[in-house]
């Protein structure tokens, strides 16, 4: 499976294309390296444990493709695919992630296409993540290229539970014994009670530095 380039310009497009949704990451990851710096300077704590950055498989893209009824074309894919460009930051705790989500927001060469809250409303399978399409200017030498990027932002527990879920989605190519999916559905319950239990418990260990700092 292929994209499909009928003529020898579309070989420079297609490279070009792949060039201008790797520089929309590498902006992407830097303005979170810097919020992340900057929150560390100011509230002396690192809302952001690590960032991962993809492109999407032309193989996935194809499939995506595929499943909505188009064909394997460049402008089929950037038109209809989202998600070529993504970056998935992970945080310690539940509240960072809303937090993360604003200072995104806040960022004016950034503009948020559309949000997806799977925390307050989360998937059939347990999943949970806080998921924004945002689009980000690549500055070209004769052009601006508005570039889609998918973020999603989630807590260490969410990214532990999403990867074996993924991985369990794909050993059974998304039919996986009813056993398994109730148990990863019991799993991601226990995940957000571990999340509430680590916010409650981080959030009480702040109080009691803030009331040492005023007594002394």
């Amino acid at each position: 499976m292929e994209i499909r380039i009928d003529r020898d310009e579309d070989i420079d497009s297609w490279k070009e294309v792949t060039l201008i949704y790797n520089s929309a990451l590498k902006q992407i990851s830097t303005k979170l390296e810097i919020l992340n710096d900057e929150f560390q300077h100011v509230h002396r704590y690192n809302p952001i444990e690590h960032i991962k950055s993809r492109i999407k498989t032309p193989e996935s893209i194809v499939k995506k493709l595929k499943k909505h009824g188009y064909e394997s074309t460049i402008n089929n894919m950037i038109r209809y695919v989202n998600d070529i460009a993504g970056i998935r930051v992970i945080c310690s705790f539940s509240s960072d992630i809303y937090q993360i989500a604003e200072m995104i927001s806040n960022q004016e060469d950034i503009k948020v296409i559309s949000v997806k809250d799977y925390i307050v409303n989360p998937k059939a399978s347990g999943y949970k993540s806080y998921h924004m399409l945002v689009t980000v200017p690549v500055y070209l030498s004769d052009r601006i290229a508005d570039t889609k990027v998918e973020i999603q932002i989630r807590t260490v527990a969410m990214d532990f539970w999403a990867s074996l879920e993924h991985k369990i989605h794909y050993k059974f190519e998304g039919n996986a014994p009813v056993h398994i999916k109730e148990e990863l559905v019991e799993c991601a319950q226990m995940v957000s009670e571990l999340d509430a239990r680590m916010l409650a418990l981080n959030e009480e260990i702040q109080n009691i530095e803030r009331k040492a700092l005023e007594e002394y």
